[in-house]
Parts: structure tokens; sequence; C-alpha cells
């Protein structure tokens, strides 16, 4: 979120097409949009050019992807943790003020400027309430009636509710029969994960809809993004710091109306609350903005799919949830059906543009 990031927004993506439904869907997606816009194929966030690529980084970049895997896989794992300590949205603005924190830190040390434009900051807004505040939100009070591992499982299905919502909302994302399929499986298998034949037998049907919600609080996020911030002349660390920020006022102001102060500071939840901003939110997108740009989009956004992986084994290892054999069943068909999503035409294809688009 989980995984996240995640801050998300197009804005330096200036000679690059964003495809929403690329994005990694992790506990903290909202922060890696923008990478993922802005970086394609090693461009700058702010030329387009092609960036070198140093020997040294190029060889360093598995083992930041695997951190990368592991610190999202894990988030859900703290959001439960920071669940037994502190009310839902104490830990989600604890998670983005954390998150801010360290984006702002570094926006320092590079002397960097947040944005100035009144416009781009009440769209930002809008990006900080569906990638941040809502999602983060909604993961959180999930995990109180749900394990750890099914909303690790319903956050990976962001592609899928992605696909579904550009078919209506951006015109010129015509969908293939492969990728028609792969929503068609992966909704199957959310409906095995639930065990849909036995009539969702123990599962909480509220907080799984609010794990989903989450998921698809992401996608329309992701085409809000699209459609206004693309283009605009700000780098990655700057918008994503502003739309953080903006975020932890958010749930300031609305925290304190739907909670009271807590008792104490309990160290172990506490301790979960500021790895999931610090890490989960904060330096998790800037290793993904890293990989991005060193390895390209797609290698990249295989972090999607070990995401639940290490969520299912985090949960289970550490917090003792159980798992039946249509939980794990049912996430890898819901893999299967992201992956057909983000499929591309084979090489020598060219599907043929919609009347009045146009072609990049």
């Amino acid at each position: 979120m989980s995984t996240a990031t995640g801050a998300a927004t197009a804005a330096s993506a200036t000679t690059t097409t964003i495809t929403t439904t690329t994005a990694p869907p992790t506990a903290d997606a909202c922060t890696t949009a923008t990478a993922t816009a802005s970086a394609g194929s090693g461009a700058s966030p702010r030329t387009g050019a092609t960036a070198p690529k140093s020997p040294g980084r190029a060889f360093g970049w598995p083992l930041r992807f695997a951190v990368l895997c592991l610190v999202w896989g894990f988030s859900f794992l703290f959001i439960k943790v920071g669940t037994q300590g502190f009310a839902p949205l104490q830990v989600t603005l604890g998670r983005v003020a954390f998150g801010a924190l360290v984006l702002l830190i570094v926006v320092a040390l590079k002397r960097e400027r947040l944005p100035r434009s009144p416009r781009v900051w009440a769209h930002l807004t809008v990006a900080a309430f569906f990638l941040n505040a809502l999602p983060f939100s909604l993961f959180a009070y999930s995990e109180l009636t749900i394990p750890s591992t099914l909303a690790g499982i319903c956050n990976a299905t962001s592609p899928l509710w992605g696909m579904a919502l550009s078919v209506v909302a951006l015109a010129e994302d015509r969908p293939s029969r492969r990728r028609v399929a792969g929503l068609g499986l992966g909704f199957l298998g959310v409906l095995t994960v639930l065990g849909a034949w036995q009539g969702f037998a123990g599962t909480d049907l509220t907080g799984t809809a609010m794990a989903l919600g989450a998921s698809l609080s992401y996608a329309i996020g992701w085409i809000y993004v699209r459609r206004t911030l693309a283009g605009v002349p700000h780098s990655h660390l700057s918008m994503s710091s502003a739309q953080l920020l903006l975020a932890t006022v958010q749930l300031a102001v609305v925290t304190p109306l739907f909670t009271t102060a807590p008792a104490g500071f309990p160290v172990i939840p506490l301790l979960a609350v500021i790895a999931l901003g610090a890490l989960g939110t904060g330096l998790a997108f800037l290793i993904q903005y890293g990989l991005v740009a060193e390895i390209g989009p797609t290698t990249a956004q295989m972090v999607t799919y070990f995401i639940p992986v290490i969520a299912t084994a985090a949960g289970v290892a550490l917090l003792h949830e159980q798992l039946s054999w249509n939980t794990p069943v049912g996430a890898l068909v819901v893999l299967a059906g992201a992956a057909l999503t983000q499929s591309k035409p084979r090489p020598g294809t060219r599907s043929l543009p919609r009347p009045g688009s146009t072609t990049r």
C-alpha cells in the first residue's frame, strides 16, 4: 500500500505517457505513480532525457528491489499491530506524518521547492484524499475485523479496478481481449479468496469491502492524477512531499473529530506506526523512484506480485493468522489476472487508434 506508494502524481511526466493500471498497487502505491510516470525508460523527471546509469547502482538494484518488497509486504502487519494500540485514523495520521517528514527532509537536503501554483495544490488535495487519506484509513479500519493476509491480497486488486475504470474514464485506453480476460480472472480470484461457494462463511464482509474499497480508491486517484496533473513541471519529490503533507493536514483535521486522544503510547504499536510511515511510506517511495529510473517501470512494477506473498507469510508466521487453502489459491488467481491486465500487444502488432484520438 500498500504497496506503496505511492506522492503519486504524474506531475513530472513531461514526455512520458502514464498508464494508470501499471502503477504498483501497494500499500503505498499512492507514492509510486509519480515514479512510474516520470522515470519511465530511465527518463529524467524534468527533461525526459535518458539519464546515465551508474554501474554501482545498477549492480545493487536487486537488493533494493528485495527491500522494497519486504517493506511494502510488511506494511499490512504494521497496520495490524498499530491498530492494537491506536485508533485506525490515528494509525493513518501517524503513517502519513512520518512519511511526509522523511520526504520533506530529503527535499530540504536537495534544496528543492514545493509547488507554488494554487491550481497544483488544489489538484494535489484531491489526489491526497484518494491516494493517501482514504485508502490508508480504509485499510486500517478493515484490519480491525479481517486478517492482514486478506488485506494484502485485496490490495493486489488495484490494477483490476484501474483497468475497469480507465475504460470508462480514459478514452485512449482500449482494452484488448487478453486484458478483459485478466479482469474477469482477477475478480474470480477475489471470489475464491472469499470462499464465495460457501456463502462467504467466516469472512467479515464489511472489513473486506473496506479493503477492496481502498484498492478502488487508488485506481480513482491514479486516473484523476493522469487527467489533471500530467505535464506539470515539478519534480516527483516535491510533488509527492506536497501530497503527503496535504494528506497529513486532512487527517489532522478529521482524526480529532472521530477519535479521542490515546490514553498512552504503547511501544510496539508506536514502533509499528513509525515503521509504517518512515519506511513503508517515505523511504519506500524513494527506493521505488530510484528503481523505476534505473531499471524501468516494467521490471520495477514486478514488486506488485511479491507484496501479497510477503504479507501472507508475515501474517501467518508472526501474527499466527489462519490460512485456508482457498486464500493462497485465490491470491495466485488474482495476481494472474492482474498480470494479464498489464500485458501489452506482441511485437509487430498495433491496435488502431479510436477515431479522433491521438497517439504519442
